[in-house]
């Protein structure tokens, strides 16, 4: 088969040639851009590709709890938002994408006052500063999502400002209308001249889809930034957790700088499969062999170390382990044996066997790496940990 003809300006200007199912000309154009101010996604793994923490969660009770990567299930006050959550083989026929998001309610939910339930994504404020907030001309800025739903209405995104100083928000509607069918949606605003975000790795922006809102957080929608922390929706907004039959499904999610319609937003930025597990093992890592559910009783992907203690009865071993990339701050480190036992790890005697369930723990903690160690109760050669570094946001 012949190649088709690339023309070179096209590929400067990041322009979808006509041969290659394109226009001739850039989308980008039409927002007045020459080409994407970012060369990676501004939002990691909106293609719900990676999920280093299983393929299925129940979450129940108020909190947060992190699901696909960099995708939160966020209930706030004191609700329960039980409800299975999981990484599925269902996008739109019409795109590239391949995964997805999906939710449903294990219960329905009566709402208390300040019970909010939503998923988030966030993002350090030194990865946005191309959104050009507090500068006296800030760039528009778009988002584009895929959404599916069995219940048709009104939902609402929450666009947040997280500096430290100032908090603000916009509050969008969109309207899922036909059952079960893959629908894009297409928010556009103006960025905040009011505030700066905060450039370093602290979070400087979130975006909320609400499923549920106590009426004590209504607010109306609207496109101007308004000062406030509470997550917000409108009184529109759908009881999502009034039916346990009810199913919600997220992905393309895309953050680009510009004015955008379905027609101009530029196709969604793919990322090799690798580069998109790095940047989120920014935030989350593990020796749990990939796909392998956490704290999952298995000794593939353990870390072994050397240390014999000599015949002590009370020594101690010690090891340092360096991360695949840096992490975002200093992470939370928790270990696991081959039994998956929290704090702890397996101590090999050679010709003794493994003994599980032994003490460990953190000796220094840095963003680069680990240096473990294990107090035990009997003489060992090897210990084998398995371990968890979270630094989310």
């Amino acid at each position: 088969m012949a190649l088709s003809k690339i023309d070179i300006a096209n590929m400067v200007t990041g322009a979808t040639p006509v041969a290659n199912g394109g226009t001739g000309q850039t989308t980008l154009a039409a927002a007045g851009l020459a080409k994407r101010p970012s060369t990676k996604p501004i939002i990691l793994n909106g293609d719900m590709a990676v999920s280093q923490r299983g393929t299925s969660f129940s979450p129940s009770g108020a909190g947060t709890v992190y699901t696909l990567d960099r995708f939160a299930y966020e209930v706030t006050g004191s609700g329960t938002g039980d409800a299975t959550i999981t990484q599925e083989s269902d996008a739109p026929a019409s795109t590239n994408l391949r995964k997805s998001l999906k939710i449903s309610p294990d219960a329905t939910e009566t709402l208390s006052s300040g019970e909010n339930i939503a998923f988030t994504t966030a993002m350090e404020g030194q990865d946005v500063q191309v959104l050009g907030h507090g500068t006296s001309s800030p760039p528009k800025a778009t988002l584009s999502f895929w959404v599916k739903s069995s219940k048709t209405g009104t939902y609402c995104v929450q666009i947040k400002e997280e500096t430290i100083s100032d908090e603000s928000y916009l509050l969008f509607e969109y309207s899922i209308s036909s059952a079960n069918t893959w629908e894009q949606k297409i928010l556009t605003w103006t960025g905040n001249t009011a505030h700066t975000l905060n450039s370093d790795n602290t979070m400087g922006f979130r975006i909320v889809w609400h499923l549920v809102v106590h009426s004590d957080d209504h607010a109306s929608a609207t496109t101007s930034w308004t000062e406030a922390t509470a997550f917000k929706a409108t009184s529109n907004q759908v009881d999502f957790f009034d039916s346990t039959s009810n199913n919600w499904y997220l992905t393309g999610v895309q953050l680009e700088v510009g004015e955008f319609t379905s027609a101009t937003i530029p196709p969604f930025q793919h990322e090799v499969f690798t580069d998109n597990l790095k940047r989120c093992q920014r935030y989350f890592e593990t020796t749990f062999d990939y796909g392998t559910a956490i704290g999952a009783s298995t000794s593939v992907g353990m870390i072994r170390s050397g240390g014999n203690q000599g015949g002590r009865t009370s020594g101690r071993m010690g090891h340092s382990h360096t991360y695949h990339t840096l992490k975002r701050a200093v992470p939370t480190v928790t270990f696991y044996d081959n039994s998956g036992n929290s704090g702890a790890c397996a101590r090999i005697d050679q010709g003794s066997g493994t003994g599980s369930n032994k003490n460990m723990g953190v000796a220094t903690g840095a963003r680069t790496n680990v240096q473990v160690t294990s107090t035990g109760d009997s003489t060992a050669d090897v210990m084998a940990y398995h371990f968890t570094a979270v630094a989310e946001l």
